[in-house]
């Protein structure tokens, strides 16, 4: 915890869980009541449940392009045509390709929505890896992780008034992750398994050991969770649950 005068860093988990939805929905967090990091299909209601107004989002950052991380956005959209009738820009961050994939997505979901004239703009910001980046006054760098060789997988690192979170979307543990974690804050990480082996992700063992590496002001907070929460012990490391919410 920092000094009365840092700025929060408030995450608001719309879920916790990985893709195959045990007991937990999929992954995905609110910053500062602000910026929406991966946006599963349960989104929009999830959103609704925390009475957080879907105007409020200025940004959106994709990690990669697996349903779990944005099938939820066409949704979102709908909700800004029809209900809520946004009038500010939406930046949308992702990686190369972000703005075809995710128009095409919504034009599939709900035919002919892409093409109504709107009454905000759609701002699509492809991530230059590793480079300074701002998205809806929020500074960053997308570092990219490794995860799937089918579509190109990014962390991001987001500076809020000096203060650091890094956020590694889903990732086996690479440089990127050790990156990420540099100078950070908080770092909310992927920990899809409680024990090793652990294809495509973390595992609790692996994160007990980065967290050995780490300085102890660090804080890592733990997401896309597989069922069930075995005992953590771990100093400074926390476990994210649906509709949580951490004020660090």
């Amino acid at each position: 915890m920092q000094g009365d005068k840092s700025p929060p860093l408030e995450l608001t988990f719309l879920g916790a869980g990985n893709a195959f939805v045990g007991d937990r929905y999929w992954s995905s967090f609110v910053l500062n009541q602000r910026y929406l990091f991966d946006a599963p299909p349960t989104t929009l209601p999830h959103l609704r449940r925390l009475r957080m107004p879907t105007l409020d989002i200025a940004a959106v950052f994709i990690t990669h392009f697996h349903a779990d991380h944005f099938f939820g956005l066409p949704f979102l959209f709908l909700d800004y045509e029809y209900v809520s009738k946004r009038t500010e820009d939406l930046v949308i961050v992702g990686p190369h390709g972000v703005q075809e994939l995710i128009e095409e997505l919504t034009e599939l979901g709900f035919s002919g929505l892409t093409k109504n004239e709107k009454s905000y703009s759609r701002v699509y910001l492809e991530v230059a890896a590793g480079k300074e980046q701002v998205a809806a006054d929020l500074p960053f760098r997308a570092i990219p992780v490794e995860q799937s060789s089918e579509t190109d997988c990014f962390g991001y690192k987001v500076n809020v008034g000096g203060r650091i979170l890094g956020y590694t979307g889903d990732t086996v543990m690479c440089d990127g992750v050790r990156e990420l974690a540099r100078d950070a804050d908080v770092l909310v990480i992927d920990c899809s398994c409680w024990e090793e082996p652990c294809e495509h992700h973390l595992s609790l063992p692996e994160i007990r050991r980065l967290r050995e590496e780490l300085p102890p002001q660090t804080t890592l907070v733990l997401t896309h969770l597989d069922v069930g929460r075995p005992p953590i012990d771990i100093e400074g490391v926390l476990v994210a649950e649906d509709f949580a919410t951490f004020r660090l």
